[in-house]
């Protein structure tokens, strides 16, 4: 039998292609979703779905919620989890899946901003410019190149909420490296999902689903969105909220070099067009993450 050893590097850079696989994956899961859904059923579905596949884990571990713990449980499901996932469902209404894997590359970026402006982590000056780089590749990902000079007139603005989403996963990442001590990847996630969840199955009895039924394979898509929950959150989650605990806050982030591989793959077998333009963007934002997760010779 093999044993997974997340102490060593091989393991660690397994793990972290694996996710890029099912994060990867998420975008075009989203997509499909949306088919029959709104964007805030499909949010408010796979934030529901994932706190019931969480429930056994949950309730088992509640008894470890504790006024220390508490408000860092609640950063990991509502800002880590709940605002993200509506955030990209929004956006997707009006952008690609393959674009929104490229923009969800600049997470690492805001990691390092957010845990030197909050969690007093260190950082060199090749690592600011690592930052400047990865911003101006995300802004030149929403921003269309224009003929006649009027950028403003060619900006997805949808693309800004995911650009948000990103800030969320940075203050999410840095709450679980450096405030969340006592709790495992499973027991932690599993008690934030005892939070959040019920919040998103009250919205969902109020949701009007006369249009959903309407569509065709509403059930199929459905299952597409049960697959994004169990599989692109629960599993996910909890080997990411593991592997950052035994690595940093960098590299667990850093899962976003591989993300957009997987998503742009699924979007061009789903038909999506990729311009060459976004290839030059994402690799600055390659670039820029490289230089942030660059750190001085022992």
């Amino acid at each position: 039998m093999i044993k997974i050893d997340l102490k060593t590097k091989t393991w660690q850079w397994l793990t972290l292609l694996f996710l890029s696989f099912i994060w990867g994956s998420s975008f075009i899961l989203m997509k499909k979703g949306l088919r029959s859904y709104s964007h805030d059923q499909v949010a408010a579905f796979r934030i529901f779905i994932s706190f019931i596949a969480f429930l056994p884990w949950g309730l088992k571990n509640l008894k470890k919620v504790t006024k220390e713990n508490i408000g860092s449980l609640l950063i990991v499901g509502f800002i880590g989890s709940t605002i993200p996932a509506f955030l990209f469902t929004k956006a997707q209404t009006q952008v690609d899946s393959a674009l929104a894997g490229m923009l969800n590359s600049a997470t690492p970026l805001f990691t390092l901003i957010i845990g030197l402006i909050f969690y007093k982590s260190k950082a060199r000056l090749i690592n600011a410019f690592g930052i400047l780089l990865g911003l101006i590749g995300a802004i030149g990902l929403i921003t269309y190149s224009s003929s006649d000079g009027n950028i403003l007139d060619n900006i997805n603005y949808y693309g800004l909420f995911i650009v948000i989403a990103t800030i969320c996963y940075g203050i999410n990442v840095n709450q679980v490296k450096y405030k969340i001590k006592d709790l495992s990847g499973l027991e932690l996630t599993s008690i934030a999902f005892m939070f959040v969840g019920p919040f998103a199955g009250i919205y969902l009895l109020f949701t009007d689903f006369s249009a959903v039924i309407s569509t065709p394979d509403y059930l199929l898509n459905l299952g597409y969105i049960a697959t994004l929950a169990v599989v692109g959150t629960v599993l996910a989650l909890v080997i990411f909220n593991t592997l950052i605990q035994y690595t940093s806050a960098l590299f667990g982030s850093s899962v976003t070099y591989v993300i957009p591989i997987f998503a742009i793959m699924w979007g061009i077998f789903d038909g999506e067009k990729i311009a060459i333009w976004q290839f030059l963007w994402i690799g600055l934002i390659f670039v820029g993450v490289y230089l942030v997760n660059k750190r001085k010779r022992e």
